[in-house]
């Protein structure tokens, strides 16, 4: 591991900083009124999620994102096959006896004594890594060969995959799948390699969805959410509520009614919802300005890195930020089926954005190193 030298840096991306700075603290404000009622009514202190994401999530993930913003990401070369080898530990660690605990339907946390944390999170950091690797490996040519390049990237991509839908976890698998997804295109695959992904991406959606109704049953409240508004389609149909009811200017800074005990998740999942409810058209679009400027600074930074490791791995983590919130969003504005995705930077979970900022800190370096400062 080494320091940047001053010869070797220069400033970082600040529209890059001033965009991330800006959510963070954005985050926090929503938080901070979207889990004031049940805060209260399960710990008597409507700033209980405030203070713990503050403990647990911004504190020390500002420490880390400080560390590798200014620790050269080149020390992340060594160690190819072991970025793999680690993402595929964390997503088996659920399924340890005695550690793995199920939330929400979803076995992919792990319990020990009052620690709790979700490995998932971790591993598209790992994931990533990994993959811009691999890609580097490749040259500077691309993926160009069917077997060797192709049908590799694909089996790598498949095993994390398999162990997430066992989970299941399947809005991490839709976040790892769009990473990969994008790097290929990144890496100037053939337009026939793209097709084929796609067409055997369709065609396993189209046989995870037969074979388990609840899969099933989550398409056909996507499509009609209308037929089942106090089961399956409750948490939708209470978005779009809480959404439509923000009109252009919103209801007011603390004034949603959805979040008293209506919209389920309304600290993770289904923050968006509030925010949009309580700030109304013209603010949330600001917000998603605020978003798309992350992810299109990031893309910027991929451009001008300094060296394919860096291209690729800024392009990974960049796929990670956009799919993570065009995920959670689309779902709460009825584009998408409702997977459990949080909200990058806003939604409440310590894993998640103590991962989340060390991942921008890494951005932050290769920024620093860029052969363009523009």
């Amino acid at each position: 591991m080494s320091l940047l030298t001053r010869a070797k840096a220069h400033a970082p991306d600040y529209w890059f900083l001033a965009s991330v700075g800006i959510l963070l603290v954005v985050g926090l404000i929503v938080l901070a009124s979207a889990s004031a009622p049940v805060g209260f009514e399960r710990f008597g202190d409507k700033y209980f999620f405030v203070k713990r994401q503050l403990l647990f999530g911004v504190l020390p993930g500002l420490a880390l994102f400080a560390l590798a913003s200014w620790l050269d990401y080149h020390w992340m070369r060594r160690y190819l096959w072991g970025w793999y080898a680690l993402t595929i530990v964390l997503l088996l660690l659920s399924f340890v006896p005695g550690i793995g605990q199920t939330i929400n339907g979803a076995q992919s946390w792990i319990h020990v004594g009052n620690f709790s944390l979700q490995p998932s999170e971790i591993a598209k950091g790992t994931f990533a890594v990994f993959m811009a690797l691999w890609l580097e490996g490749r040259g500077r040519f691309g993926m160009v060969r069917f077997v060797q390049d192709f049908l590799v990237f694909v089996g790598l991509m498949t095993v994390p995959a398999a162990i997430l839908m066992r989970q299941p976890d399947t809005g991490t698998m839709m976040i790892m799948v769009g990473m990969a997804f994008v790097l290929l295109v990144a890496a100037r695959s053939k337009l026939s390699h793209i097709v084929t992904l796609l067409a055997v991406g369709a065609a396993l959606v189209a046989i995870m969805i037969a074979s388990a109704p609840y899969r099933a049953e989550r398409i056909n409240t996507f499509l009609h959410p209308e037929l089942d508004p106090q089961g399956v389609g409750y948490q939708i149909n209470q978005a779009f509520l809480a959404v439509g009811s923000g009109g252009w200017f919103g209801v007011g800074y603390g004034n949603s009614r959805q979040k008293f005990q209506y919209l389920p998740e309304v600290s993770t999942d289904s923050i968006f919802a509030v925010f949009a409810e309580e700030m109304g058209f013209v603010v949330s679009s600001i917000f998603l300005v605020l978003v798309l400027t992350l992810f299109v600074r990031a893309l910027h930074i991929a451009r001008y890195s300094p060296d394919p490791f860096g291209m690729y791995l800024a392009v990974a983590l960049a796929a990670w930020f956009g799919c993570q919130a065009f995920i959670n969003i689309g779902a709460m504005l009825g584009l998408l089926p409702l997977t459990g995705v949080p909200l990058p930077l806003v939604s409440h979970g310590g894993t998640a954005l103590l991962v989340q900022l060390g991942a921008l800190g890494v951005l932050t370096n290769i920024s620093r190193q860029t052969r363009a400062t523009v």
